[in-house]
């Protein structure tokens, strides 16, 4: 399967159950924890558990011109064989731009749970409920795309804060504007 094909099912197939209750900040950088669920391709009836946090630095939606996002820790090279600015043109090319930050993933963990896909959103649904835990994600997509599953979450928050965001810039444009009189 081409990088086309797998973004094309990405796209299909990745699911937000559920989004982090605060919206990005606008002048600081955010990091935001997720839980991707896949359906294993090798342990049929399993489900594979990816869990890790996204680094969004400082996720302003006015920015200068000037370089391109920034992919760190997805490994396009490794699973795709392509670098980031690869990666960059190909998101462009479908009409998805991220803003010119940089976008570093950490992946903590990666395990199996015994039960499909079903049964793995309701059991970590619970378990976020339960630790009262709103600041991670939960996302379900292909195992084999998982890089755009988390990417497309990330660009959700970002699509989400941006209200706030310009409300935010303008607060602190006004407070700059009254400070230089």
């Amino acid at each position: 399967m081409n990088l086309e094909e797998k973004w094309e099912k990405a796209i299909r197939e990745t699911r937000i159950i559920r989004y982090r209750l605060r919206n990005l900040l606008a002048f600081d950088s955010t990091e935001l924890p997720y839980i991707a669920l896949s359906s294993s391709s090798v342990n049929l009836g399993d489900t594979v558990v990816r869990k890790g946090k996204v680094i969004v630095h400082r996720p302003l939606i006015v920015l200068p011109y000037g370089p391109f996002a920034q992919f760190e820790g997805f490994d396009f090279e490794d699973d795709f064989s392509v670098s980031g600015d690869d990666i960059r043109r190909f998101l462009l090319m479908r009409g998805v731009s991220f803003p010119s930050l940089k976008y570093k993933n950490e992946t903590y963990t990666l395990d199996i749970f015994e039960g499909d896909l079903d049964k793995a959103v309701a059991y970590f649904s619970d378990q976020l409920e339960r630790k009262e835990d709103v600041y991670s994600g939960l996302i379900t997509g292909p195992e084999d795309a998982w890089q755009f599953s988390v990417l497309i979450y990330v660009a959700a928050m970002a699509a989400r804060s941006a209200s706030s965001d310009i409300e935010q810039i303008i607060d602190e444009l006004r407070r700059r504007k009254k400070y230089n009189k």
